[in-house]
């Protein structure tokens, strides 16, 4: 798909929700720009992951145009080389609400043939029924009752450090607040973290996960950030970063950073979500 330009982003400004089918909606971002300011491209990148989306306003007409409505999870590889810019996401799932298709296979395929075409990756979509039951998220202990003194609100990795001792298992904070690079608007979520070596200050991770509080960067940058920096700082002998947003606009992302090359995240849920 050939790349657009900033001109064309929807991000930030009013937009006709067409209900007829329309890919040309669909707005792809390079992944490679935030790469290279931290010194890496894409054939480099230092972890493996997935985008984990879900689409909570998924509808579409049947043959006989009667609508049909669920639930769709994409996962979206974080290698590939363009992410989709959130708003335009949405507006191409709009764009099915009025469309026929003979059956659901039929719209899936046409989603999957958009979005891999728009993200130049294999796409998978998947289909839920609305009554679908998610899976539980990881027994994690979460950080965010630690007594700690904050001040610092624009990204520092200098508060990350190891401490004595070993860990291996999952920690969590529903602290996690960023801002849209564009419209500044606040995107809030938890963050699992999944490590196994030298035990991190946990005053000084929770201090961290506050520091992204005024960080301007888009849901998957967010989650890249922190795990390259966990990385650089307490070298973790394995390491897993998930962040799970808030839905917005009927759409959650989910992005998750791993060293472990087999890992595959659950698609849970939390109640904010």
């Amino acid at each position: 798909m050939a790349s657009v330009t900033s001109e064309q982003n929807p991000l930030g400004k009013v937009s006709a929700y067409k209900d007829e089918y329309d890919a040309t909606l669909l707005f792809p971002i390079e992944r490679e720009e935030s790469w290279r300011a931290q010194g890496l491209n894409r054939h480099e990148v230092p972890f493996f992951g997935v985008d984990i989306w879900n689409g909570y306003e998924i509808s579409w007409l049947n043959s006989k145009g009667k609508p049909v409505v669920c639930l769709a999870e994409f996962r979206i590889p974080a290698v590939s080389r363009y992410l989709v810019e959130s708003k335009s996401f949405k507006l191409y799932l709009n764009s099915f609400n009025q469309t026929r298709f003979n059956d659901a296979e039929d719209a899936r395929l046409r989603m999957v043939a958009d979005l891999s075409a728009a993200a130049e990756a294999d796409i998978d979509v998947i289909f839920h029924a609305v009554d679908a039951t998610f899976p539980t998220p990881p027994a994690a202990r979460c950080i965010d009752d630690l007594d700690i003194e904050v001040s610092r609100y624009a990204l520092d990795a200098s508060l990350l450090k190891t401490t004595g001792g070993q860990f291996d298992g999952w920690l969590c904070s529903h602290l996690l607040k960023s801002n849209c690079p564009v419209t500044g608007q606040p995107d809030w979520g938890t963050l699992y973290i999944h490590y196994r070596g030298a035990q991190i200050d946990e005053a000084g991770l929770l201090s961290y996960i506050v520091s992204l509080r005024q960080h301007q960067d888009f849901h998957e940058q967010c989650a890249e950030r922190t795990y390259r920096d966990i990385s650089l700082a307490c070298k973790p002998e394995s390491l897993t970063v998930y962040a799970r947003y808030v839905r917005r606009g009927g759409l959650d992302i989910n992005p998750y950073r791993t060293s472990e090359a087999g890992f595959i995240a659950e698609n849970f849920r939390l109640v904010r979500q």
